[in-house]
């Protein structure tokens, strides 16, 4: 009886320890996320291709014209959005007072003038004396204070004629100061371009300084923008370019490298390039945003 049990015993733990042996074996970690595909990175890296750089359209020439002298102002010519040429006059300011001026200032620069006239005519004639009073001299017909006399009003003379001389420099020179004060008084335009508003209104009395006008060219058209030094040395002069607007979508420019700002500005760590555009500018417009695509050049 006792040998039975030991039999069935021992075969139970035989049978036991087959079946552990043919056990599959779990996975060590079953809720482990997957790893990032490499090709993703790769492509997010190759769509990082360029730059785009945004700004505003911009013209060389674009001045805000400002008043030279206080007064009223007496006729406005041209308003906003005329085209004018060099020299246009827009406007004129009361300049009956100055004009004034001027021609008395006028008046007294003739009066110097026919004055220098009869000192130099008087000269001659005391040259003459004297050349007459040598002559005597030589003769023995006249004392030497008589010489003398002849000689020192012909020096006299000459130190008269510069006096007048330079008082009539000084009336020329305040005739001519009147007459840029009076050219003050005209605001004209500085460049060809077109008038893009205007701040008075006839009759409005003006100080120093006081914007009249906005003129502004229309060509050609220009944009400035600041790159990273990353970039730096490999924008050149004359490279093209293209640049949009978001609000004229249908329109694309060449546009090529003007300047090329020589450092790079060490608190921002970024340099300055400006370019022209090339061709029609279409419905561009100075101040308008425009957009510009830079490669990364990789």
């Amino acid at each position: 009886m006792r040998s039975l049990v030991v039999a069935i015993a021992s075969g139970a733990v035989l049978f036991a320890a087959g079946c552990g042996e043919n056990r599959p074996t779990a996975p060590a970690i079953t809720n482990a996320a997957p790893a990032p595909a490499p090709k993703a990175t790769v492509a997010a890296e190759a769509a990082d291709t360029g730059l785009i750089v945004t700004g505003p359209i911009i013209v060389e020439h674009q001045v805000e014209l400002t008043a030279q002298r206080d007064g009223v102002l007496a006729k406005i010519f041209f308003d906003a959005p005329a085209r004018v040429k060099t020299g246009t006059i827009l406007a004129r300011m009361d300049d009956r007072q100055i004009a004034a001026n001027l021609e008395a200032a006028r008046a007294k620069s003739r009066s110097i003038s026919a004055d220098l006239k009869n000192w130099e005519a008087q000269a001659e004639v005391h040259k003459a004396d004297y050349g007459r009073a040598q002559r005597q001299w030589d003769l023995g017909l006249i004392s030497q204070e008589q010489l003398q006399h002849a000689q020192y009003s012909a020096e006299s003379d000459q130190w008269d004629i510069k006096r007048i001389t330079e008082t009539l420099n000084t009336a020329n020179d305040e005739e001519r100061s009147l007459e840029l004060e009076l050219e003050k008084t005209k605001i004209t335009a500085p460049f060809d371009g077109v008038i893009a508003r205007r701040y008075v209104r006839e009759g409005q009395s003006v100080n120093k300084g006081e914007r009249l006008f906005w003129v502004t060219a229309e060509a050609p058209l220009m944009m400035r923008f600041t790159l990273p030094e990353r970039y730096f040395g490999r924008v050149q002069p004359r490279q093209q370019f293209e640049i949009t607007s978001s609000d004229l979508p249908g329109e694309k420019h060449a546009a090529r490298v003007k300047e090329v700002s020589p450092v790079v500005d060490p608190s921002s760590g970024t340099f300055e390039v400006l370019v022209e555009l090339t061709g029609d500018r279409g419905s561009l417009r100075p101040g308008m945003t425009a957009n510009l695509r830079v490669e990364n050049f990789r």
